[in-house]
């Protein structure tokens, strides 16, 4: 199936239906457990501290992404620059991304999954530069530079300092032990960084004027 075939019949569905092209494949989302939806809520509250202090760029959640005519997923979560900072993704009139976003993250049930194989190859394919999978199973994130097709490690501490982002650090052993105060510490350890001042400082004179992605 293409990806305008599936975006037609995708937008006559039930609200809370999820589905997503991948590889031209349509793959229909699973229930997700509890420990998913808390992963899923601490990398919300990281990426939230992340975007308070950084003007110009958007956080998403679950948005649909068209990435070409085979490809339209809906990722967990994504970070973005605007189109007009030089970002590689933009919302179009109907409200949904188009282009790459400079980071997704996804949550998977375990190393098997679509989020490290056929998603994977998607997002290279079509150029989105930096990737995390948080595994459940194994209760540790993979961090992919796919611009160079490789994984990349955290720092001693288990910090991954996001490149795309400079500032955005997500500390992995407080993400797994539950710790919320050192995780919401170090995004704003990260924050304080100078690297993030100069970056902030380049993205100081964007005004974001258009809506936020539609989500289903």
């Amino acid at each position: 199936m293409n990806q305008a075939e599936f975006h037609a019949l995708y937008e006559q569905t039930p609200e809370g239906f999820k589905a997503e092209l991948i590889g031209g494949i349509v793959y229909v989302r699973p229930v997700r457990s509890q420990q998913h939806e808390t992963v899923h809520y601490w990398l919300s509250a990281i990426l939230l501290v992340y975007q308070m202090s950084t003007p110009g760029i958007e956080v998403c959640d679950n948005a649909t992404v068209i990435l070409d005519h085979d490809a339209e997923p809906q990722p967990d979560l994504l970070v973005r620059r605007s189109a007009k900072s030089g970002g590689t993704s933009a919302c179009r009139a109907d409200g949904y991304l188009q282009g790459p976003p400079e980071l997704v993250i996804e949550i998977a049930q375990s190393r098997k999954s679509l989020e490290l194989h056929a998603k994977l190859q998607d997002y290279r394919r079509y150029r989105v530069p930096e990737y995390l999978v948080y595994i459940l199973d194994e209760q540790r994130l993979r961090w992919f530079d796919l611009q160079v097709s490789q994984e990349l490690l955290p720092d001693r501490d288990g910090i991954l300092k996001i490149r795309r982002f400079p500032g955005l650090w997500i500390d992995q052993p407080a993400l797994v032990s539950n710790n919320r105060t050192r995780m919401i510490a170090t995004a704003q350890r990260g924050i304080a960084e100078p690297a993030h001042q100069v970056f902030t400082h380049d993205l100081s004179a964007i005004i974001p004027s258009r809506p936020l992605p539609m989500r289903r």
